[in-house]
């Protein structure tokens, strides 16, 4: 008895046990394209054919000289074209074949020999694909004739375009009572050769399929599977309960993070959480008692929230060194080690989730990035410290079906903590990022985060938590506000103090252009511009050798007319000497670790002198001090300690400095100072560092150094200022009163020409 080929009615139905289908049969189908449901039917189809069956990837390889022989010498090179000789034979050659099995072979193999038979192949022809057919069987298909007529089905999955005598073959399998499946990666053209009329097999034709992935192929299914295997062993005990995010929601924002938690779903197997990003405000006049009153709200139905102003504060470096982690070989031993960290003995539910949202992260991060495993291990510390930070005010006592809430106002600045918050998204927390200034981007990209857009935008920086700290503005005093956009975005016109983010650029000038250049203000000089709220200050750096034509009458005067209101000069050398009394000195160890400057560690400090200037300010000075360290422009940065002296060199500033960076608008005319050096004196070390760290804030800088020695180049690592040689040299001056030198009339053709009024 043969079998026949039966139609499935779902893919599913090749699972199906023999006596349990619609219609006893086998099926033969092929598959020429690709959806979702194809690709997982397919990786369970390889898992049975793996587990009881034959898997083909390439060609089968045809009887050697040696099979031939072994066949020969077992066999004989005798045959007949009937069903009893067939069956004799395959008793003698596949002695494990029980009566029924060889019956049916010997069946199948005859009515396939008939067909060739019909077709006009002779009878050697038919002999050689006879003892081709029994030496396949033997050596590759051997396992599988003797689990013939079971129950449970034998699977053959075959891959690639199948040749004449293989598709004969896989026929005899098939009709011996075999399941069959061909995958055709470049389509059916090659099949419908050998089988015009599909008579032996069926297409597999279902809605939505498209060509196969380029990638796609047994080796990358396995692999895919193998990649799996190894993930769940990861996860150890997987969570009962799966988080609900957004399916429920009604897109109203407010409403949606407020809503009672059992209103949002009865379904036991899942926690219902919101996972939310509003860009812009819906109406400036109520949008902080709207904050106000959601997260009051939100505390009177007795639910935990957290509520995180503008920045995720990075891990101190206790809460890194409280996590426990070791040296890695791979990413699977990294996070069965790290996975550790994450306690939570109140509820062993909770830290399943807690592992699994942290392990999903991480390898969404390595598969996306193809990250270096050093890096992905400091993200992860990252995300340990901030869940651990965390933990305890969003779940302290957590149960089903309990929803916390986390707030984050001002949106994600880097990808750390882009990271945090679609791990916040997987737990039982609602997750809410409000970004109502429009001129800041969230850079979180997740396409199961549910967005809210608004036209109007409104500069918040604090997050009103009680009534006094709400103000709110009045409609007029809004209307001003977007008359000062107009007015001041992208016009060439500047409120006051309106940047608080700048980066200096040296220009490159004659001699004569310094004062004119001197008396303009920035948005005037070339190369100024605004790019992302960043001001590029161009200024000026240079040290002017010699007098000109030796007239010292002149060479003073010319000092003197620029020496203006916003300029220090320093007359003395060294301006700043080692043995100066510095309060910073004996704590710079504590402000520099890791490369990093402990910027809270120093504002905090007893020995912090600039507590007093505007925070921006604060921070402005910060962010060069470490850019100053990093570009390591000073000799010795990084070789001798000497980051050290330049830390605390910048934190003790000359007060009238201080006093000139406080006032410093980006867009107007910016602080200056003049530096005179008559003597054979090299500038000191710290002089140097104040120098270059001024050029960083924005300051114009000129070194009068009428002898044309060497001074201010000593302490720098290459050359940082255009040097002017404009006369003779001149010795052993002294530096007079400036406010005493006369103003000189007597210009040259050239002053005459680039003069400009205040």
């Amino acid at each position: 008895m043969m079998f026949e080929h039966r139609k499935i009615q779902k893919l599913d139905d090749y699972f199906t046990d023999l006596n349990a289908r619609r219609e006893q049969g086998v099926y033969f189908y092929r598959i020429n394209a690709y959806n979702d449901a194809i690709k997982t039917f397919i990786q369970n189809y390889y898992e049975a054919a793996r587990l009881s069956g034959v898997v083909i990837e390439g060609k089968i390889p045809n009887p050697d000289e040696k099979n031939l022989s072994y066949y020969s010498e077992i066999m004989g090179m005798d045959f007949q074209m009937s069903v009893g000789f067939i069956g004799a034979s395959l008793k003698k050659w596949l002695p494990r074949l029980n009566e029924y099995q060889r019956t049916t072979v010997a069946a199948s193999i005859y009515d396939t020999l008939e067909t060739m038979r019909r077709e006009g192949k002779n009878d050697n022809m038919l002999k050689n694909a006879y003892i081709k057919f029994m030496c396949w069987m033997y050596y590759k298909f051997e396992r599988i004739l003797s689990r013939l007529g079971q129950d449970k089905i034998p699977k053959i999955l075959y891959e690639g375009d199948i040749s004449n005598y293989e598709l004969k073959l896989i026929t005899i399998l098939s009709g011996a009572g075999c399941d069959v499946l061909l995958l055709q990666y470049h389509g059916d053209g090659s099949y419908l050769k050998l089988d015009p009329e599909s008579k032996l097999s069926d297409s597999l034709v279902l809605p939505d399929m498209t060509s196969f992935p380029k990638e796609f192929n047994i080796g990358w299914l396995r692999q895919e599977m193998e990649k799996r295997i190894k993930t769940e062993r990861l996860y150890g005990t997987k969570p009962q309960v799966l988080n609900c995010t957004n399916a429920w929601i009604t897109g109203k924002g407010f409403q949606d993070i407020t809503a009672v938690i059992l209103t949002r779903g009865q379904d036991s197997r899942f926690f219902y959480n919101c996972y939310c990003r509003i860009n812009g405000v819906e109406d400036k006049l109520t949008y902080l008692n709207e904050l106000y009153q959601m997260r009051l709200e939100i505390k009177n139905s007795k639910r935990n929230v957290v509520v995180v102003e503008n920045e995720i504060p990075q891990p101190t470096m206790d809460e890194i060194a409280s996590i426990v982690r070791k040296t890695y070989k791979n990413i699977e031993q990294m996070l069965i080690d790290l996975s550790n960290n994450i306690k939570y003995y109140k509820n062993i539910e909770l830290e399943r989730l807690l592992k699994k949202a942290f392990i999903d992260i991480i390898l969404e991060k390595s598969e996306a990035e193809n990250m270096m495993l050093n890096k992905l291990v400091n993200k992860a510390v990252y995300l340990l410290c901030w869940l651990r930070r965390y933990q305890s005010e969003l779940f302290p006592d957590w149960k089903m079906p309990d929803i916390s809430c986390f707030i984050y106002l001002g949106g994600c600045r880097d990808d750390n903590e882009a990271m945090f918050l679609k791990l916040l998204s997987k737990l039982p927390t609602d997750v809410l990022i409000l970004n109502p200034n429009l001129n800041t981007k969230c850079c979180l990209n997740d396409e199961k985060l549910y967005e809210i857009n608004y036209s109007d935008s409104l500069a918040v920086d604090r997050f009103p938590m009680e009534n006094s700290d709400i103000r709110m503005g009045t409609a007029a005093y809004y209307a001003e506000r977007e008359l000062d956009t107009l007015m001041y975005g992208d016009s060439g016109m500047y409120r006051n103090q309106q940047y608080t983010r700048a980066m200096s650029v040296t220009l490159q000038t004659m001699y004569e252009e310094i004062a004119i250049l001197w008396k303009q203000e920035l948005k005037y000089r070339p190369n100024f511009s605004v790019v992302d709220g960043i001001v590029s200050l161009p200024v000026i750096f240079s040290k002017i050798s010699g007098v000109k034509d030796g007239n010292l009458a002149q060479y003073w005067a010319g000092i003197k007319a620029l020496k203006t209101e916003d300029v220090f000069v320093v007359k003395k050398v060294p301006f700043i000497s080692p043995t100066d009394p510095n309060p910073v000195k004996p704590y710079v160890t504590e402000f520099y670790k890791n490369g990093r400057l402990q910027k809270n560690r120093i504002k905090s400090h007893k020995s912090y002198q600039y507590g007093y200037l505007r925070e921006n300010i604060q921070d402005y000075i910060l962010d060069k001090l470490q850019l100053l360290i990093d570009q390591k422009v000073i000799k010795g940065t990084f070789e001798n300690g000497t980051e050290y002296t330049v830390i605390s060199t910048v934190l003790n500033l000359n007060k009238d400095i201080l006093r000139l960076i406080q006032k410093f608008d980006f867009t107007k005319k910016n602080p200056k100072l003049i530096y005179i050096n008559c003597t054979e004196r090299v500038i000191s070390l710290e002089d140097s560092i104040m120098v270059m760290f001024l050029n960083l804030i924005g300051f114009d800088l000129v070194f009068y150094v009428p002898t044309g020695y060497q001074s201010v180049e000593n302490f720098f690592n290459k050359r940082v200022m255009e040097e002017h040689q404009i006369g003779d040299y001149v010795y052993d001056l002294q530096v007079p009163d400036l406010d005493a030198v006369p103003t000189n009339t007597h210009l040259s053709w050239r002053e005459k020409i680039f003069k400009r009024g205040n």
